[in-house]
C-alpha cells in the first residue's frame, strides 16, 4: 500500500511541503500537546480502575502514525505530500518524548530498542518508498513517458482498498487467540478508544476552517493527528513493563479498533468533501502547496 503512496507522489514537491509551518505547528500541537492531555483525561474516566489498561491507553495515543496514516490520507483524497513531509517531525519527537510521557502518566521511563525501530522503519518505510523510486526511473524506460499515469495511476485506488481489507482481517485472525482470552478488555477499551478519535475529529475540522486549510490540508490535518503508531510503543512496553502483559494486550487491541474506524473517518471526509467551498468533482490527491 505504501508502494503505491510513494508512487504518486511527486518528488519535486516534498521540498516544498515543510515550508508549510503552519500545518506542522498545527499537527504537532494537536499530537503531541493535545492528544497526551486528552489520552490522560479519558484513561482516568474509563481506565482507572485498571492502570496497567490505562498506561497502554496512554502509549498508543501519545504516539503518531509514520505508515499508515499516508493510506488513508491517499484514499480520502487528502494532501499526501504535506502529509508526508511531517512524517521525520512525528517519529522524532515521539521518540523524544514518549520517555516523558511515561515518566509523568505512567510512574517510569521505558527503554528504546533502538535496533528494532530502525529495523522497522527500514522495512516499513525505506523498502516502499526505494522501490517507488526505482519503479519511477525504470517503468517509464521500458513502457513509456506517462504509463504509469495511464494505465496504473487509475487502478490503484482499488488496490489500496483491497489490500488495507486484508490487513485488517490478518490483524483480527493474528490477535484472536488473546482477545478470546481477555474478551472484557476489548469492552473496556472501545469507549475511550473511539471517543478520541471522534474528539480529535472534531478538533482537526474546527482548527482546519477556522485556518481556512483547504479541504486537502484538513483531510490531511485529520489524518496526522488521528491515526497512532503501536508497532514502535509495543516494542517499547514488551521491554520496559516485561510483566504486565496488558498493557502489551491494549497495544495490540488499540490497531483493531483503530483501522476501521480510519476507513470509516477517511469515508466520512470524503462527504465532507461534496460540500466543500471551491473543491472540484474530481479527486485530487496531490497539489501544490
Amino acid at each position: 500500500m505504501l508502494y503505491s503512496i510513494f508512487l504518486q507522489v511527486p518528488l519535486s514537491q516534498l521540498g516544498n511541503s515543510f515550508k508549510n509551518w503552519r500545518f506542522a505547528g498545527v499537527s504537532g500541537s494537536i499530537n503531541f500537546i493535545f492528544n497526551p492531555l486528552l489520552a490522560f483525561v479519558l484513561g482516568f474516566l474509563f481506565l482507572r480502575d485498571n492502570p496497567a489498561l490505562w498506561i497502554g491507553f496512554i502509549m498508543l495515543m501519545v504516539t503518531p502514525c509514520t505508515d499508515w496514516y499516508l493510506v488513508f490520507t491517499g484514499l480520502a483524497c487528502g494532501n499526501v505530500p504535506l502529509s508526508a513531509s511531517i512524517l521525520p517531525m512525528n517519529l522524532i519527537l515521539q521518540l523524544v518524548l514518549l520517555p516523558v510521557y511515561l515518566l509523568i502518566f505512567g510512574g517510569t521511563i521505558a527503554a528504546i530498542d533502538s535496533t528494532l525501530l530502525v529495523e522497522s522503519v527500514l522495512l516499513v518505510l525505506f523498502i516502499p518508498f526505494l522501490t517507488s523510486l526505482v519503479s519511477k526511473i525504470v517503468l517509464p524506460k521500458i513502457k513509456g513517458e506517462y504509463w504509469l499515469e495511464e494505465k496504473v495511476f487509475p487502478k490503484l485506488d482499488h488496490v489500496q482498498f483491497s489490500f488495507l481489507n486484508l490487513a485488517i482481517i490478518a490483524m483480527f485472525a493474528s490477535q484472536g487467540e488473546q482477545l478470546v482470552q481477555n474478551p472484557l478488555i476489548l469492552l473496556k477499551l472501545i469507549p475511550p478508544v473511539l471517543l478520541f478519535f471522534v474528539i480529535v475529529f472534531i478538533i482537526g475540522q474546527m482548527i482546519g476552517r477556522y485556518l481556512h486549510f483547504s479541504y486537502q490540508d484538513t483531510a490531511s490535518l485529520n489524518l496526522t493527528t488521528l491515526a497512532r503508531n503501536s508497532p514502535i510503543v509495543l516494542a517499547i512496553a514488551l521491554t520496559a513493563f516485561p510483566d504486565e502483559p496488558l498493557i502489551a494486550l491494549a497495544l495490540v487491541i488499540g490497531p483493531l479498533i483503530e483501522l476501521p474506524v480510519l476507513g470509516v473517518v477517511s469515508h466520512t471526509l470524503l462527504r465532507i468533501r461534496k460540500g466543500w467551498a471551491g473543491e472540484s468533482d474530481s479527486c485530487m490527491k496531490i497539489q501544490e502547496i
